[in-house]
């Protein structure tokens, strides 16, 4: 919860809370709504009250009408009745009623002017400054039921018309590479949307979930894949309640819908009108840092496997698939330990498929921090046609994120500029599997010099193989080194737990960044290798008696300590990992 609201406030998202399972043992709602207040530092106002708890619980208290709900248990929740509050909730709900009179009064200068005159606020008034408050995200509406029994989903439907805000409410967007271009949420602006979920359905195939901007969609629409430059067509489009749909016709700004015969199309491309292209913001997805090896069971699961694997690759952008040409493993990696449990879990539990993991694995990244130039000359004759190239290269470190560049500086057509893409190749092959220990190599700029050629025996293999040997040794002259993924971490833990935490930090080889409060919990930042992190959750678990909890995303990369270095190289080596 804690971290699905860091990221709702990171985004300036306006939320309702909804306190769920109240005919669960042990559920408290006044003391749920205080954690809202101490834990969660929002400004909770609460919309529906519980008749009863646990085994009693029945109903809910509309506090803005004053008026218990009895939901039908045959009907599912569709039946409600209105009745009179039970006698021994009127003074808590009365006085809920008046704090959400003073809450809406103080969103806005006229409303608090009608209730210092008149005392209190009608019920439009009061959803009028319930609403300001809840786009201003200065008030967070609550409500509680049992969804599991459609029991006070009901109301909390109404709220989320009531207060959040609809597509009018947002404005216009703006195109991700040109702030000027713009579509507004009309039906009569040019087609607009943004595909931000993919899922393998059984019956359909692969399904699109897209948010509209502008404009409408219908079936059998021609739409442009703006960020791939591909079009398509919509096979069918339909309204998705829960996990069941309504085929619809039309889709209008402002719709969430879900499109079916658009197969190219990724989590976070823009669709738009062919006739009036525009990129959107898209999502950035992180590059995954932990890998496991994935194989059946058995044999005759293989293709299963793969099948599924390719399903969960289209659905998860930051879950991704490789095969490993030496060991002639299946690599799967993403973005944590629990990230892959889950998708192994979903593999054997959705596909039917047994498989066996192996380890968790690093992704390491190599890079250079000093530049070398020099030449590489490939020869080979055995009778007929030789292969003859020759280049000369320089190679540098570049900053932190740049990635690779190539530039070509050859003059006087030493080398022929037909086979200038063929160093390039070359190089790009050996940043593959780099010479320190066939991990991928980053942040490095190559430039082409110099070189000869043979009339004969040159050909593009040969200078393929020229840049790539060339490339591998002045890697290796240049001091190279090994980097690991840092990750930011939170730790959240009871006040009496603090000093466990930070140490469990810092003897993971993690750097304290700072604490904070956040009611009755501190929470210890830092940043710690991701290598330190695996087995951490039941570590934390362990330390605080089951009530810790931490976050992790990717900070950045950093060199790993020579001796580590060293060790992690060796352990490369005897696995056959590293490429000549």
């Amino acid at each position: 919860t804690e971290q699905v609201w860091r990221q709702s406030e990171k985004y300036l998202v306006p939320k309702l809370c909804f306190i769920n399972k109240m005919d669960r043992i042990g559920a408290d709602f006044d003391g749920t709504v205080e954690e809202i207040r101490t834990t969660l530092q929002a400004t909770p106002v609460v919309m529906t009250y519980p008749i009863g708890a646990a085994d009693t619980f029945e109903g809910v208290v509309d506090i803005l009408r004053m008026k218990a709900i009895h939901f039908d248990e045959e009907s599912r929740g569709v039946n409600m009745t209105l009745s009179e509050i039970p006698e021994n909730l009127r003074e808590v709900c009365e006085a809920a009623h008046q704090a959400l009179i003073e809450r809406a009064a103080e969103q806005d200068d006229e409303l608090l002017e009608k209730f210092f005159a008149d005392g209190t606020l009608s019920d439009g008034d009061i959803l009028k400054g319930i609403r300001k408050g809840c786009l201003s995200r200065k008030l967070v509406p609550v409500y509680c039921g049992t969804a599991f029994k459609n029991k006070g989903v009901q109301p909390l439907l109404d709220g989320v018309t009531r207060f959040l805000p609809s597509p009018l409410d947002i404005g216009p967007v703006h195109a991700h590479d040109d702030p000027a271009a713009m579509r507004h949420p009309r039906d009569d602006d040019p087609f607009s949307a943004l595909a931000f979920k993919i899922v393998a359905d059984k019956h359909m195939g692969r399904v699109i979930y897209l948010r509209l901007y502008s404009g409408t969609l219908r079936i059998g629409q021609n739409v442009l894949n703006a960020t791939l430059g591909q079009e398509g067509r919509v096979g069918r489009l339909f309204r998705m309640h829960a996990n069941k749909q309504e085929a619809v016709e039309t889709a209008h700004a402002g719709d969430i819908v879900a499109v079916a015969g658009l197969s190219k199309t990724r989590t976070g491309d823009t669709l738009c009108d062919p006739a009036a292209p525009i990129i959107l913001e898209t999502i950035e997805f992180p590059a995954p840092v932990i890998s496991i090896a994935i194989s059946p069971a058995s044999r005759n699961d293989n293709e299963k496997l793969g099948a599924a694997l390719h399903t969960l690759a289209a659905e998860d952008p930051t879950f991704t698939v490789a095969f490993d040409q030496e060991t002639g493993e299946t690599i799967i990696s993403g973005m944590g330990e629990l990230h892959l449990e889950v998708l192994v879990d979903r593999i054997r539990r959705e596909f039917n498929v047994d498989c066996v993991v192996g380890r968790p694995e690093v992704a390491y990244r190599e890079t250079m921090t000093h530049a070398r130039e020099g030449s590489y000359k490939h020869i080979k004759q055995s009778g007929g046609r030789g292969q003859y190239a020759h280049v000369c290269l320089k190679v540098e470190p570049q900053e932190a994120g740049r990635g690779f560049s190539f530039v070509n500086e050859v003059k006087g057509g030493n080398i022929p500029t037909e086979y200038i893409p063929a160093v390039e190749k070359g190089v790009i092959r050996a940043l593959e599997s780099g010479p320190m220990a066939g991990y991928p190599v980053v942040d490095v700029k190559v430039t082409v010099y110099d070189g000869s050629y043979h009339e004969v025996d040159s050909s593009e293999f040969a200078f393929v193989e020229a840049g790539r040997q060339c490339f591998r040794a002045r890697f290796m002259e240049g001091d190279p080194e090994l980097l690991e993924p840092v990750m930011n971490v939170e730790v959240t833990v009871p006040e009496d737990y603090m000093g466990a935490a930070t140490s469990s930090i810092c003897q993971r080889r993690g750097r304290i960044e700072g604490m904070d409060e956040r009611g009755d919990s501190k929470i210890v930042r830092g940043f710690v290798p991701l290598s330190e992190m695996f087995g951490y959750s039941n570590t934390i678990r362990t330390l605080t008696q089951g009530r810790g909890t931490f976050t992790m995303h990717l900070e950045r990369y950093e060199a790993v300590p020579f001796e580590m270095s060293e060790a992690i190289i060796e352990k490369r080596r005897k696995e056959n990992k590293i490429r000549g």
